[in-house]
């Protein structure tokens, strides 16, 4: 009998989940939406676990569908996630204490960016493998905003998860952490297989030192493999599908994008010499090396966190395709571009890059398209490798057209944009000694022949895509494989999994030049934000609370 592999992936908006064979091929897929809770005054982002864990089950259940295959053959699971804080069986939830189903800080969410900054100033030796920075986004600093402004909520919490260990419990009841959750965003330290008790204690978190750990992992394993006592009869029910089936300990969602695609190539050598770049909300860039490299303002180096036996360096930025959502908001042809969009059946940065095409004769000559326009897009700061979360955008060049083909322009340089700034991190690892020659790129409009065009020229390397249309789901489905025992280990299933069906090639010459242009004044307008950000603080400072003028 056939037997088939669920990769399961829940984003920021939605959980899906596919049904692949054995060699790869993606059978049947299906989504369900999640609910985003949102506090912009506040840096607040939240979920609910409840709802998340819902949506998988309605994805499982509709991707089988599709698929038309007996459940009874699928022989195993695996799950990639944001990296999301789930605080578990606390008595309110983690911020409107009327909402205590919000029980998920989402990765996004930007209230602690005061524990970081402390953080930060201790300078402890474990901040070195997150590129000496710990980020606002990460775990540990979620954690002491928790035990600082909820004590009854941190107290009262029976188990701290990031969002892809959460969903294995909930398959299994195992409280078994992967290695790539636990390294990459809550500083455990993989190379030597332990928790430095002193950083939680010198932080405000000894507490959980104290506990042996037990609330935010005592047992870490490598990605893919397979959880204690397998998918649980409860689990099995809501899913539909056969209890003790294999489930492996998960990834990240970006790094399940890397999984999926690095080693296309079909050799192991070729992880270190393809950088993944998954584009979706956010963007991550995952560069695998056989030993330790430090860069700063990239995260890791962290050990066996993706591709297994290496060290990883993460990059990324805090938003891409919420960068370009966001900039097209403020053009005055908005509305009437997302109606026309929508006539079609299109998302609007669909419909803009399908005009874009169509006004040139080769994707490579959009570039023309965007004029003076020149964006720098840091609307949720600067990720890597400034490693800068107060940063913010930055737009020059804009007139007082509000036509469709200025949104058009305005798009187009969004997306150079957006290659400037994967260049950037690929020249700050380079400094380092971290050199990669192609880019494999994910998810989203990262995949549209307008954006890998684009992306190839912005950085001046060759930009591939697979066969398969969900690499994140690949990513996931290939560690179902390991775990099942379909494939012996990770770096079989990598190989034998997945292909390289596209290539995009810089074209160089005048067209290189502009963009070599356009990067420098990228690099100028950003370093020019960061200085007058710098020199109007103080003054802000100071005059906290503008005065109301009389009447």
């Amino acid at each position: 009998m056939e037997t088939y592999l669920i990769g399961i992936d829940v984003g920021t908006g939605s959980a899906r989940a596919g049904v692949f064979d054995r060699s790869g091929k993606l059978c049947g897929s299906a989504k369900h939406d999640i609910d985003l809770f949102r506090d912009e005054r506040r840096a607040r982002v939240e979920q609910s676990s409840a709802q998340i864990w819902d949506a998988v089950c309605h994805a499982v259940r509709g991707a089988v569908a599709r698929a038309g295959i007996d459940p009874e053959s699928v022989t195993g699971i695996g799950v990639d996630a944001t990296c999301s804080l789930v605080v578990q069986g606390a008595p309110a939830g983690v911020g409107d204490a009327g909402h205590p189903e919000r029980d998920v800080i989402v990765w996004m969410d930007h209230r602690a960016l005061e524990q970081a900054q402390r953080i930060n100033a201790g300078a402890h030796a474990v901040l070195s493998y997150v590129g000496g920075v710990i980020s606002p986004e990460m775990e540990t600093p979620k954690l002491l905003w928790l035990k600082e402004h909820l004590p009854e909520v941190y107290d009262g919490a029976a188990q701290f998860f990031d969002l892809t260990d959460f969903l294995t419990w909930k398959a299994t009841g195992s409280l078994q952490r992967s290695s790539c959750t636990v390294t990459c965003k809550w500083t455990y330290l993989a190379h030597e297989g332990r928790w430095d008790a002193d950083y939680f204690r010198r932080i405000g978190l000894g507490d959980l030192a104290e506990e042996g750990f037990a609330r935010i992992g005592q047992e870490v394993v490598w990605p893919g493999t397979a959880l204690n006592g397998g998918l649980s009869p409860e689990a099995a029910q809501q899913l539909q599908l056969r209890p003790g089936i294999a489930v492996a300990a998960g990834l990240i969602d970006a790094h399940a994008g890397g999984v999926g695609t690095v080693a296309a190539r079909g050799g192991a050598e070729d992880a270190a010499a393809c950088m993944a770049y998954v584009f979706g909300t956010s963007s991550c860039t995952m560069t695998s090396n056989a030993e330790a490299v430090f860069v700063p303002g990239v995260w890791g180096p962290y050990y066996n966190a993706m591709a297994p036996g290496m060290w990883l360096n993460e990059g990324g930025q805090s938003a891409a395709g919420a960068a370009i959502d966001h900039l097209l908001t403020l053009h005055p042809a908005t509305p009437q571009a997302r109606q026309l969009a929508a006539a079609e059946g299109m998302e609007l940065p669909q419909w803009l890059a399908a005009r874009a095409l169509a006004s040139v004769a080769q994707p490579a000559q959009a570039v023309w398209l965007a004029g003076q326009i020149n964006v720098v897009p840091e609307f949720l700061g600067n990720r890597s490798p400034l490693a800068d979360p107060q940063a913010r955008a930055v737009l020059l060049g804009l007139g007082m057209e509000h036509d469709i083909d200025s949104l058009v322009a305005l798009y187009v340089a969004g997306l150079c944009s957006l290659g400037y700034g994967l260049r950037q991190i690929i020249e700050a690892q380079a400094a380092c000694g971290v050199r990669i020659a192609s880019i494999s790129v994910s998810g989203g409009a990262g995949t549209h022949p307008l954006t890998r065009q684009l992306l190839a020229d912005a950085t001046g390397l060759p930009v591939e895509i697979t066969a398969c249309p969900e690499p994140v789901l690949l990513g996931s489905a290939m560690l179902a494989a390991v775990a099942a025992g379909t494939h012996a280990d990770l770096q079989t299933a990598m190989a034998s999994m997945s292909s390289v069906a596209g290539r995009n090639a810089p074209t160089g010459e005048a067209i290189g030049r502009l963009h070599e242009a356009r990067y420098q004044a990228f690099l100028k307008s950003q370093q020019l934000a960061r200085e007058v950000r710098d020199s109007l603080a103080p003054l802000l400072a100071a005059q906290s609370a503008p005065a109301t003028a009389s009447h």
